[in-house]
């Protein structure tokens, strides 16, 4: 079977307007969700991070509320304690494309603060996309797509139709008023065809190799899309 490569940030913070930093990470749902579909289809999923380092999760992505009661909560944790391909991810700049058979990007505000501005990633996801491999991002992830440039200086995604977490959501979620800047604002203002659907539900987007979702409910019908992609 195919193996799957997940790009992942490697900070346990987010850097508000004020300079303070805000605990984050990746959002749970986000990874647990898509490696269940991966590999209960048979995959194998491997992590990479800047610098090699343990991804950490942001733990209000842990908490009863967002994972439908504490059950759910515990079902979470319990997952991620399972997904031992976290404890030693690959350093991005080590990565070899041609390994895997498609790129998927989890959420959580982490992004924002590394990948947005990572040219290891951005250079890997410029590669992915002209492959043609699946490369598959989700919520906030898309910010990952900003540090991708050609040699020219232009933005490889251009006119594609994709989504993210978007200014509603952000503004509902409360820190809207105290980022440096907003997903939806920055991909807009970069060229991409953003498109919103209604805030916390599933919204994937497709357009050529790339597909997207809007928000933590839209990770496992995007990674239903990736295996469909990988055929």
């Amino acid at each position: 079977m195919a193996k799957i490569l997940f790009v992942m940030t490697g900070v346990d913070h987010w850097t508000l307007a004020d300079g303070t930093r805000h605990p984050s990470g990746f959002w749970a749902e986000e990874a647990v969700a898509p490696y269940r579909t991966f590999t209960a289809a048979g995959h194998e999923v491997a992590v990479a991070t800047p610098g090699g380092v343990m991804p950490t999760v942001d733990l209000a992505s842990l908490a009863p509320e967002v994972n439908g009661g504490p059950d759910g909560a515990e079902a979470v944790k319990a997952a991620l304690a399972e997904m031992s391909v976290l404890e030693h991810p690959l350093k991005l700049d080590e990565v070899n494309l041609s390994d895997y058979a498609a790129v998927f990007c989890p959420g959580g505000h982490g992004p924002m603060e590394d990948l947005a501005v990572d040219p290891v990633s951005g250079a890997l996801l410029t590669a992915a996309l002209d492959s043609g491999k699946p490369l598959g991002v989700v919520c906030h992830a898309p910010a990952a797509l900003l540090a991708a440039r050609r040699d020219d200086g232009s933005w490889p995604f251009t006119g594609y139709r994709l989504t993210g977490f978007t200014n509603a959501e952000e503004i509902q979620g409360g820190l809207a008023d105290k980022a440096k800047w907003l997903l939806q604002d920055r991909l807009v203002e970069n060229g991409a065809d953003f498109q919103e659907g209604e805030p916390w539900a599933p919204h994937v987007v497709g357009d050529r190799n790339l597909t997207t979702g809007q928000n933590p409910s839209s990770a496992t019908p995007l990674a239903v899309e990736l295996l469909r992609a990988l055929g």
